[in-house]
């Protein structure tokens, strides 16, 4: 019986991967098909080479310590922008279908509204997992560019890799935005307003036990890199990079769920 009952589970849920996989590939083809693709992963890889460059021939030294910049402590500084891009970038993996009207269509072929969200999901990952590594490369070359000193890179592979937690969480966090908002510069314009100006007058008013769990503050948290913000309590009161990680993927899936549960309502 109990072979049985597996068998029949298994049976049930092989439509259900074969339709996931299925949309996967048409995400990313609709994906590889638009111009932004390709503008938001040269911008990740050109503003990681050129804030290194700027860092190392202009700027030189960090203003917090006084000290020399080093490509160990510069190379992930351009991944805060990629963030945002990717963010950006997620938004409209949902929102350039209701705006160029192709969104009735999808879910005509496709009317599993959880399998499309899941789907674009994946999709929305990777790009920004793509985006992350290209923005960290671009860094490390434009720190090679600008003569700066390799200093200490006993971190940087954990550094790198929580840099791509972040990165890939993050247009998956911008896909929930989208999904709600449905409006592609409405949504943009929304996570760019909260990430760079509300969520600092936010973090300036409430406990620093509160703003730790802010997806923005959490994100600076997870590089290691300080916001104008930031106070003493502020940088005591951070969580540890898997708390932060934990935050922004909670974000993403509460926004998720939220966008899932709208779709279902307004396109039902």
């Amino acid at each position: 019986m109990n072979t049985t009952i597996s068998l029949g589970r298994a049976t049930a849920s092989a439509p259900v991967a074969r339709d996931l996989r299925a949309a996967v590939r048409s995400e990313w083809i609709k994906l590889r098909s638009v111009r932004s693709t390709a503008i938001f992963v040269g911008l990740a890889t050109s503003i990681g080479v050129v804030m290194s460059l700027v860092l190392g021939k202009v700027v030189k030294d960090d203003p917090y310590d006084h000290l020399p910049f080093t490509i160990g402590n510069t190379f992930l500084v351009s991944t805060w922008l990629t963030t945002l891009f990717a963010v950006v970038a997620g938004t409209l993996v949902f929102t350039s279908e209701v705006q160029h009207g192709t969104l009735a269509g999808a879910l005509t072929a496709r009317p599993s509204r959880p399998t499309i969200v899941a789907a674009k999901a994946i999709v929305a990952a990777a790009l920004g997992s793509v985006m992350g590594a290209l923005g960290i490369v671009g860094g490390l070359v434009g720190g090679a560019m600008s003569g700066m000193d390799t200093g200490d890179m006993s971190g940087a592979v954990t550094g790198v890799a929580w840099a791509l937690v972040l990165t890939t969480l993050a247009p998956v966090l911008g896909l929930g935005v989208g999904l709600v908002v449905r409006h592609a510069a409405g949504a943009a314009t929304a996570v760019l307003v909260w990430a760079l100006a509300i969520e600092t007058v936010v973090r300036g008013m409430v406990p620093a036990t509160v703003s730790r769990l802010m997806p923005f503050s959490a994100a600076h948290g997870l590089l290691g890199t300080r916001a104008a913000a930031d106070t003493p309590e502020t940088l005591a009161a951070e969580l540890s990079n898997l708390g932060n990680a934990m935050v922004i993927g909670t974000w993403s899936v509460v926004a998720l769920a939220i966008g899932t549960l709208l779709l279902n309502r307004r396109d039902a």
